[in-house]
């Protein structure tokens, strides 16, 4: 307004400003002021004569007072809002080029993204300037400028994926369009975070603005507000152990981090404390082996983002590792027994388990069996009696994966649990009657599980064990000597595998356990061990060539859901970090499979390079604040009549003058009139809309006691009454009709409250109110996910046209679910099990009849199968939208009469409360009614 950032919801009340001068000239006249006159009846007489009085003027003072005060409700009533604009993009006419980032660093504060982008849209229609939109997380591709309003559906489709953005793999479409439309403005949102490949990006960008005399704007965070994790923790010692990561300080120094199963349920959490200038901070749990290797995923609660989740797969789990020597007692020492070698090799990844006492061989591994190992390691373990040999044959049929090093007792025995058939005696290399100097180890072949580690060249092997030359010798062996003999071999037995080290695990034979090569190697023998374990046609060849296809992916937010159609298989030995192709997720089959995560082991998340981005405008993403000033335009009014009414009361002499009347009246009114002013102008808190009652407040005892209804308070006062009188008249029906006595109904803010306690909740659509915060939305989403159903209604089947545009509920449902994992949904079909739960329906009316009813889709019946009269999925839906306003038909008084009428009938409020006790059987019971005992009762009931 006249260039102020000063807007106004009623302007047009603006207009009774106009009336102000005739307000002065009406106010500038007041009636004389009455005299006291004495009752003598001399002086009464004398004054009985008539005298011409003269009306006393206004004094300017008051009139200046009342007509402020006047001014005040006037602009009040017209609503003005102080509306600053924050930096944005340069303005003119040329087009507008909006680079927006939508990585995973993005997605925590999204919604602001999405807030200042619509705005910079939006002011460019206004200015009549095409927009175009890049994504930096997307793939490259051409583009170029379209109306705002394409702009704006495509920033509506626009969702944070779940990689780092490549930025600089768009500076050659950038690049393509400044040529064609030089002079653009260019409006980078930035997520403050370097991302994949753009080390240069900002250099470039201001280069490519500079060439083609474009203006440059910058919208960032003032601190990247995003943390992630660390790909792939390591486990030192007994703990499971990850990385928090942040570009730089800010703010954001403390949290949770969880550890969740397959199914999402809470195994553990701990909590992280960044130091205030630090970047990074480490997070453990301490937890048992069973409970540790069941952690499916790690997450950062309440950040919302793919970089916040660290998916574990096979190779992430700690096997228990069992350690068998074959020597005598006074063998095992430390530093002397082989054991020991291993043991500290094994423990970075692994859970190291000897036997207790002082016990036999066989007895041994027997304990170690019965603990069910992962990996039996027997380190110079020769010959062993029927019974532990059938067991060692069975631990590994079933699985197992049995870890032997040679020694003196191996190289004399006859042992059929050996890879490769074993010459008698062992060769010694350096001896005084041998020429061979000692070998070291060779390359390893590009099929070998060891392919990649670099063999030391001070690695010497003294002594070994001899495989015979049998053809399937080189199929079998994984690591040989220079001159080709095998050092390391191997080979599959039913489901587990067998591996054998030709030297011993201490230093007699060789150096090798002494080097890091050693514990390089047990870590990917290790890690072979459970379903991991894939090998090729020969037991040596690892299935590096392997594809595997994306199982479930990550979408931004970091929620599993299915793969979309631009995910694309990756190699078994895949260990990159995530990428437009390869979405972090789960690939391969549940048991075998690999996880991909959006970091890898060893990134780090970097601050972006602004200061290479010369003479661009760099502003808040926060931007200015609005503020509404009706309530201190109100506030000054109610001051302003306040001292008029005083100014009025002196001078009319009430506050003044002789008399002890005047004194004491005037006292009281005085006090009264600056109570008055003091209650007006002390702030007070807004009142609770809809409130509940304290004995029925969320997350209490009674909560966890008795079984609830809840709903979503919405904030409007209207709404809120109907949906708790809604849920009481219908936990009365429910306490009337069925064995079920719920509680009193609960209302919630998803945000803050416990979600848990309840197994439905009902949410009433309002098109007017503000979105709820992310923070509510992941609530709601694991609240669904574990269990839960929410009712959507949107109460729009009057209003609602088939074929025509989406109400204004229906684009507040649908922007609202935007970010949800919402199963594919169906109309409720007849032969659904919500329709036969307890009353036997074919629709679910409320206030209104015509609107439709959703569910989850359940898979169809199979053919040529027996006919039931109910079918349910393999759960419960955990989502219902509705438009027929279901809690104003519920909805009763203290007496029991109807709050609501309905557009119908009574009958139709009497299906009404059929269909919401179907409901909430149906939510509680789950899908019984579809089982084959209720099909005669149910047929029955029917008529068939």
């Amino acid at each position: 307004m006249f260039g102020i950032p000063l807007t106004f919801a009623a302007p047009l009340a603006l207009a009774a400003l106009v009336a102000l001068p005739a307000l002065w000239i009406l106010l500038r006249v007041t009636p004389p002021r009455p005299r006291r006159i004495s009752f003598p009846p001399l002086a009464l007489m004398a004054d009985i004569l008539p005298k011409r009085e003269t009306p006393a003027r206004t004094p300017p003072w008051l009139l200046i007072l009342r007509i402020l005060a006047a001014a005040c409700l006037i602009l009040a009533v017209a609503g003005p809002v102080w509306n600053p604009s924050g930096i944005g993009a340069a303005s003119g006419r040329n087009p507008l080029l909006l680079i927006l980032d939508n990585g995973f660093t993005a997605a925590h504060d999204w919604r602001d993204r999405l807030r200042a982008a619509t705005d910079e849209i939006e002011a460019a229609a206004r200015d009549g300037r095409p927009v175009a939109l890049v994504a930096s997380a997307e793939s490259p591709a051409p583009f170029e400028a379209r109306p705002p309003a394409n702009a704006l559906e495509r920033l509506r489709a626009i969702k944070p994926r779940p990689h780092l953005a490549d930025r600089g793999a768009h500076l050659a479409s950038i690049g393509t369009f400044l040529e064609r439309v030089p002079g653009a403005s260019i409006l980078w949102i930035a997520d403050g975070v370097r991302g994949a490949g753009d080390t240069d990006f900002s250099k470039s960008l201001g280069e490519l603005a500079k060439r083609h005399g474009s203006a440059v704007t910058l919208l960032k965070a003032d601190r990247p507000p995003a943390l992630a994790l660390e790909g792939s923790p390591q486990q030192p010692g007994e703990k499971l152990a990850a990385q928090v990561l942040r570009a730089e300080p800010n703010g954001r120094d403390s949290g949770l981090v969880r550890a969740l199963d397959p199914k999402g349920l809470p195994l553990a959490e701990s909590r992280f404390t960044l130091e205030p200038e630090a970047r990074e901070a480490t997070v453990t749990f301490d937890l048992p082996v069973e409970l540790r290797n069941a952690i499916a995923r790690l997450e950062i609660e309440g950040e919302g983002s793919a970089g916040a989740v660290v998916l574990m797969d096979e190779r992430g789990r700690r096997r228990r590792v069992g350690l068998v020597f074959g020597g005598t007692l006074d063998q095992a020492q430390p530093l002397l027994a082989p054991t020991y070698y291993l043991a500290k090799a094994l423990a970075p990844f692994a859970d190291v388990q000897q036997p207790r006492g002082g016990q036999g061989t066989s007895e041994a591994i027997a304990q170690m069996l019965d603990n069910q190992v992962s990996v039996l390691a027997l380190a110079d373990v020769g010959a062993l009696d029927e019974r532990t040999l059938a067991r060692v044959e069975q631990f590994v049929e079933e699985g197992g994966l049995l870890l032997r090093f040679a020694g003196p007792r191996l190289a004399a025995g006859n042992d059929p649990l050996v890879p490769v058939r074993l010459r008698r005696g062992g060769r010694s290399l350096g001896g005084t009657l041998s020429w061979d100097r000692p070998k070291t180890l060779a390359a390893f072949a590009p099929e070998s599980p060891f392919a990649g580690l670099n063999p030391p060249a001070d690695i010497g092997v003294r002594r070994q064990i001899l495989a015979e030359p049998d053809g399937d010798l080189p199929g079998k062996t994984w690591a040989a000597l220079q001159d080709g003999t095998p050092i390391v071999t191997a080979q599959k037995r039913g489901q587990g595998l067998m591996v054998l080290f030709h030297v011993t695990a201490d230093t007699t034979w060789s150096n090798l356990p002494l080097s890091g090569l050693f514990v390089d190697m047990l870590r990917r023998v290790v890690g072979l061990a459970g379903p991991s374990a894939k090998l090729g046609e020969g037991e040596g060849r690892q299935a590096k060539a392997a594809l595997l296809a994306p199982r479930l992916t990550l979408d931004g937010f970091g929620a599993l859901g299915s793969p979309p159609a631009s995910a694309t298989a990756v190699p078994a030995d895949f260990a990159d970090r995530a990428g437009p192709e390869h979405p972090p997720g789960f690939y391969g089959a549940a048991e075998g499979g690999i996880a991909v995560n959006a970091l890898r082991p060893g990134d780090r998340l970097e601050p972006l390079d602004v200061a290479a981005l010369t003479g661009a405008r760099i502003g808040s993403l926060a931007g200015a604040e609005t503020v509404d000033l009706r309530a201190a335009l109100f506030s000054l009014a109610l001051m302003l009549l306040a001292l008029d009414t005083l100014a009025g009361l002196w001078l009319g002499g009430f506050l003044r003058g002789p008399g002890r009347l005047a004194r004491g009246r005037a006292a009281p009114a005085a006090l009264l009139l600056v109570a008055l002013l003091g209650a007006g102008l002390v702030p007070t808190a807004p009142p609770a809309l809809a409130q509940t009652p304290a004995a029925n407040r969320p997350n209490g005892t009674e909560s966890a006691l008795a079984t609830r209804l809840a709903y979503v308070v919405t904030g409007d006062s209207a709404v809120d009454t109907a949906s708790r009188a809604g849920l009481s008249g219908l936990t009365q029906m429910l306490a009337a009709r069925t064995a079920l006595e719920p509680g009193e109904p609960a209302g919630l803010d998803p945000e803050k409250d416990e979600l848990a306690f309840y197994p439905l909740i009902y949410w009433p659509i309002v098109a007017g109110r503000p979105q709820p915060s992310e923070a509510a939305i992941r609530k709601i989403d694991a609240f669904m996910r574990n269990g839960g159903t929410v009712v959507f209604d949107t109460r729009d089947a009057q209003t609602a046209r088939a074929g025509g545009p989406p109400t204004p509920e229906t684009a507040y449902l649908r922007k609202m679910l935007g970010t949800l994992e919402v199963p594919e949904l169906e109309p409720v079909p007849p032969d659904h099990v919500l329709t036969k739960a307890f009353y036997l329906v074919d629709s679910f009316p409320g206030r209104t009849a015509t609107g439709q009813t959703w569910v989850e889709t359940i898979p169809p019946a199979a053919e040529g199968g027996e006919r039931r009269p109910a079918r349910a999925g393999d759960g419960v839906t955990p989502i219902i939208i509705t438009g027929n306003d279901l809690a104003a038909a519920w909805a009763v008084g203290r007496n029991g009469e109807p709050l609501y009428p309905v557009n119908g009938d009574q009958r139709q409020r009497e299906m009404a409360f059929r269909g919401g006790i179907n409901i909430v059987i149906y939510t509680l019971t789950g899908n019984y009614k579809a089982d084959q005992v209720h099909v005669p009762a149910l047929l029955e009931r029917l008529g068939q």
